[in-house]
C-alpha cells in the first residue's frame, strides 16, 4: 500500500488551500484579525486604517511547497532588517488586493507576475501602525528568477511550508513596545527570526487550511 500524499505537496497544498480560502477580495464586513488578536484593545476601534497588501509566495516546489520571504534593509525607517512578506500600499490603478501584491513583489524581488497564481485571501490583518493588511495566497512556479531592489530587501529566501506550517514551531513572544508588553507570534528558522506581523499572517494561513 502507498503512503498518503504529504500534505505540503504543491498539489495537496493548494487544493486544501483553494477549498478554505476566499476566491474575492476581503469586503467591508469580512472578520479580521491582526495585532490585537494575542493584545485585545491594542488597536481603537474608531483607528483610520490605510489598506495594503502582501504575497504570501508559496513556492511550488516538487520535493515539498516552500514560503518565499524577504528580509528588509536595515537602513529602512519602519520595520528595518525584518522578515517580511512582499507587499505595501494599494494603489488607486490596482485591480485588486492581489494586484497590488503581485505588483509590491515585482517591484521588491522581481518576481515575474507571469510566474505567480492567484490562490485566495485570508482576512484582513490589522496592525497598530493604521494599516489593514490584505494576504494573498500566491502559488509559485519554481522556475522563477528574482532581482531584489536593494534599496528595499536584502534577502530574499524560502523555508519549507512543512515547518511553518507544523503549530510546534509557533511560538508566542512578548516585548515592551510603546511602554506596555506586547505579544506575538515568533518562529525562529535555523539564524532567520520570523516573527510579528509575518509570523501572525502565517499563523492565520495555518488556522484557516490545517486548522
Amino acid at each position: 500500500m502507498s503512503a498518503p500524499p504529504s500534505p505540503f505537496s504543491p498539489e495537496e497544498f493548494f487544493a486544501r488551500a483553494g477549498r478554505r480560502l476566499s476566491h474575492a477580495p476581503p469586503g467591508a464586513g469580512t472578520g479580521t484579525f491582526g495585532d490585537d488578536t494575542l493584545n485585545p484593545g491594542m488597536i481603537p476601534a474608531d483607528m483610520p486604517l490605510r489598506d495594503a497588501a502582501v504575497l504570501m509566495p508559496v513556492v511550488a516546489r516538487a520535493e515539498g511547497a516552500t514560503m518565499l520571504l524577504t528580509q528588509r534593509t536595515p537602513h529602512l525607517a519602519a520595520h528595518a532588517g525584518q522578515i517580511a512578506f512582499p507587499g505595501g500600499k494599494i494603489e488607486a490603478g490596482d485591480r485588486d488586493p492581489a494586484a497590488a501584491a503581485v505588483r509590491e513583489a515585482e517591484e521588491e524581488i522581481g518576481l515575474d507576475p507571469a510566474k505567480v497564481a492567484t490562490v485566495g485571501y485570508l482576512p484582513p490583518y490589522l496592525t497598530r501602525t493604521g494599516f489593514r493588511i490584505v494576504p494573498v495566497l500566491g502559488r509559485v512556479e519554481p522556475d522563477h528568477r528574482l532581482t531584489l531592489n536593494r534599496d528595499e530587501v536584502a534577502d530574499a529566501f524560502e523555508v519549507p511550508l512543512a515547518f511553518l506550517m507544523t503549530p510546534d514551531n509557533h511560538r508566542e513572544g512578548s516585548r515592551v513596545l510603546l511602554g506596555a508588553p506586547r505579544r506575538f507570534y515568533e518562529m525562529p528558522f535555523g539564524e532567520r527570526y520570523i516573527w510579528g506581523i509575518t509570523a501572525g499572517i502565517i499563523r492565520a494561513l495555518y488556522e484557516r487550511v490545517f486548522g
